[in-house]
């Protein structure tokens, strides 16, 4: 089975399971695949977190592919420059593509095919061309005057006579399929294992033509979001001191399963403390006004931890985070009436520190469009966030997959290898001594969070969700839902969904909405009424416009596999046999 944010994702995964591969290959296949197609979501040049289990192999693994800070991204550059923040686009706005890599590394280590066979579907959209959704030319049309302006080799790769595709239309990256041929002729060269063709494709990205272009590329002067015009940082020698990495998943044993997330370098250890302080509140019926509320409040919680204690330090206070007694502690902080305070915990008794800038609360909402992931308007229009991929195969193995990044309105088009930069260094503050501040080499702490579930010890379920600081709010929904009302995997992603956004945001400007919940309407007027009555500012959407979740998995007891996508946007798809 394979769900994922695009059809043409889901099937190309599915073809190479029909051939033989397994979930890794199908999940390298589909990932390339939606560099293609969903450009306004995800490129080359972006990031890469995923974790993957098999029946043989049941321990959860992470694969980091969310690339550092570059060596020359430091505090003092950016205050050199004029600047208080990291831009929200741009290429100093960068951190060292790693999605690429991370997915040559998956087929390398858990997969069966050569990279020539999962390239294959990528490539021959890249070349021969592919519908393009409405989304992307929207995209396209709300950065049109930057690219005719300013990023004037994204205005020849996008626009069409100046203006954007029209949807439907067929549309090319050469430059992209032209790179793909010079990488599978590496492994077609290199001779030798599998493995060893791979590697080849490797080294010809991170130490070869590709890190030679972009870093030559990355050193010109563009455009950023707060319109200065200057150049990054990013070189060649960042790409090849980079590669993507193993690393164990963090755990909780919850209501009979042990939920798998990535480590403090990416806000999954929030969801793990929202399960527990649920548990403890004693409230988990996001349907009725007190599972709402109470569900609600303890993302407040866990994200005021996020900004606190959150990112890539060996400082974070993992363990004690997710001390049953501090959930507990933390969850007698929710009361009957909302919060409207960003409210950190003090875990092990240390003393918690939020960014100055974090606590600048100013509500602003609406943004450059080239900044950030954008996932939902205040009208409930999706406007784009990132992508997902599950795919669990006939040997029982799973792998859940959050690409995003580099998209086609986060940095100008590098037309000789046919990608952009990504924009992920937004996420780190230049104020020194937080988990989370800029450091040359440390990850941005990234929004990106694909989750895997067990049970006895055995992998039975892959889901995650673009959108932001709202994945892990959308997956606590889901979850609860699924594996605690007992609702089928394509009944959980369809039930009525909500989340929060008072808390500081992962994405430049780094707003924060007071008391605000953002929810469909068939939540119900008893609902939205109530949680409006405990203090909290709703601000209803349309019926189906929240949450993006995929999700598969598989009966070990019957070997009977399932999965289910999200119908909002019509978009999503899942398929299998």
């Amino acid at each position: 089975m394979v769900s994922s944010t695009h059809w043409l994702a889901s099937q190309a995964a599915m073809r190479m399971l029909e051939l033989d591969g397994n979930a890794a290959d199908g999940a390298v296949a589909a990932g390339l695949v939606l560099q293609v197609v969903e450009p306004h979501l995800n490129g080359p040049g972006g990031d890469l977190p995923l974790i993957v289990a098999s029946a043989d192999d049941p321990t959860p693994r992470v694969l980091c592919g969310q690339g550092p800070a570059p060596a020359g991204a430091t505090p003092e550059h950016f205050a050199g420059l004029g600047l208080d923040r990291v831009p929200g686009s741009g290429p100093l706005a960068t951190a060292v593509p790693g999605a690429f890599d991370a997915w040559m590394v998956l087929l390398r280590d858990r997969g069966t095919m050569t990279a020539r066979e999962v390239v294959a579907p990528a490539l021959h959209y890249a070349r021969h061309g592919h519908p393009v959704l409405e989304r992307v030319a929207r995209t396209i049309e709300t950065v049109r005057d930057l690219f005719t302006d300013d990023w004037t080799t994204s205005a020849d790769q996008w626009l069409v006579d100046g203006a954007p595709p029209e949807p439907g239309t067929l549309v090319t990256n050469h430059a992209w399929a032209d790179t793909l041929e010079r990488l599978l002729a590496e492994e077609a060269s290199a001779g030798g294992t599998r493995e060893q063709g791979i590697d080849a494709v490797r080294r010809a990205w991170s130490q070869g033509f590709v890190a030679e272009a972009v870093g030559v590329f990355a050193r010109r002067p563009f455009r950023h979001s707060g319109g200065q015009v200057l150049p990054g940082v990013l070189t060649a020698q960042d790409l090849a001191d980079f590669e993507a990495t193993w690393e164990d998943a963090v755990t909780l044993d919850w209501r009979g399963h042990t939920i798998a997330k990535t480590g403090p370098w990416g806000q999954g250890p929030a969801l793990l403390q929202v399960l527990q302080m649920v548990d403890a509140a004693g409230a988990d019926d996001p349907g009725t006004v007190e599972g709402a509320h109470t569900l609600v409040e303890a993302w407040k919680l866990a994200m005021a931890d996020r900004e606190a204690w959150l990112g890539d330090s060996a400082e974070v206070p993992l363990e004690d985070l997710l001390d049953p007694a501090y959930a507990a502690q933390r969850a007698s902080l929710i009361t009957a009436t909302a919060s409207r305070d960003l409210r950190p915990g003090s875990p092990g008794g240390r003393e918690p520190r939020v960014a100055a800038q974090a606590l600048a609360v100013d509500g602003a909402t609406d943004v450059d469009a080239t900044v950030g992931e954008p996932t939902v308007t205040r009208e409930g229009e999706t406007r784009g966030d990132t992508c997902h991929v599950d795919v669990v195969d006939r040997w029982g193995m799973l792998v859940s997959a959050t690409p995003s990044g580099g998209w086609l309105q986060s940095s100008p088009f590098i037309p000789e290898v046919g990608f952009a930069l990504g924009s992920r260094l937004q996420m780190m503050w230049l104020e020194p001594g937080l988990p989370s501040s800029l450091v040359p080499g440390r990850r941005p702490r990234t929004t990106l969070t694909p989750t895997l579930v067990l049970r006895d010890g055995i992998p039975v379920l892959a889901c995650g969700s673009p959108g932001g600081d709202q994945q892990d709010q959308w997956q606590s929904v889901f979850l609860l839902r699924h594996l605690v009302a007992g609702l089928s995997l394509q009944e959980a992603i369809d039930a009525p969904q909500l989340h929060t956004t008072s808390f500081p945001g992962s994405f430049h400007p780094r707003a924060t909405e007071p008391g605000v919940v953002v929810a469909e309407t068939r939540l119900g007027r008893e609902v939205l009424d109530g949680l409006r009555e405990r203090g909290h500012d709703v601000l209803e959407q349309g019926p189906w416009t929240l949450g993006r979740l995929c999700a598969v998995a598989v009966d070990p007891g019957t070997g009977i596999v399932s999965a289910g996508a999200n119908p909002r946007g019509m978009q999503g798809y899942a398929v299998g046999r």
